[in-house]
């Protein structure tokens, strides 16, 4: 995943994204079902690598105030992504907390100073964030380079979007999401996983 570059598979939505929210806000429904099925599978996906088993309760609660407030937004495809996704973690925070689960700590600053892996073993990452397993593995990455992968590489965000969601650096979450993946690499390599399980992370279990 090139710096500054956001996934082709999101990319090549943003346009029709873009023209389905704009005619969602002048009272089109079924344009609103457009939006939503694009950004639901990489929200969901985001969302089970904060909340779990959880994901599809808090998705629902962050449609709902996407809906009834996406008068106010503004902004292209790709913004209105990252729109829903600063919404969803936000969703997702209060749900933690009313379940009084403690996020896991953040990374030490150091860890950020650390070169960005190879970009082959982020291609073994990124090809195998189509099984379950994967995600499990996500979960276990330290909070900040867990949510880095998840939004880049599952919402499809670049990286001055990504960290706009979660507040910080672009720089930062550029370098946490290419040390999680390569994390990620390097666990899956070890632990041997399979694509038995054909479900991507964007679907319902």
């Amino acid at each position: 995943m090139g710096q500054g570059r956001e996934p082709r598979r999101a990319q090549a939505y943003d346009g029709e994204l873009g023209a389905a929210v704009a005619r969602a806000q002048e009272g089109d429904e079924a344009a609103f079902a457009v939006a939503y099925r694009i950004v639901q599978p990489g929200l969901l996906g985001y969302l089970r690598g904060i909340v779990g088993e959880d994901a599809e309760d808090v998705a629902s609660d962050a449609w709902l105030e996407i809906a009834r407030d996406l008068g106010r937004f503004k902004g292209d495809g790709a913004g209105f992504r990252g729109w829903t996704a600063t919404i969803a973690r936000h969703r997702a925070l209060d749900h933690l907390r009313r379940q009084k689960v403690r996020p896991r700590s953040s990374a030490l600053e150091q860890d950020v100073l650390e070169l960005p892996g190879p970009a082959s073993t982020h291609d073994q990452a990124l090809e195998a964030l189509s099984t379950e397993r994967a995600l499990e593995l996500v979960r276990s990455l330290p909070r900040d380079q867990a949510e880095a992968v998840l939004l880049r590489v599952v919402v499809g965000l670049d990286g001055p979007a990504a960290a706009r969601v979660l507040g910080k650096r672009p720089g930062a979450v550029r370098t946490a999401a290419h040390r999680g993946l390569k994390r990620l690499a390097d666990r899956l390599g070890g632990a041997g996983v399979t694509n038995e399980d054909p479900r991507t992370l964007g679907e319902s279990k």
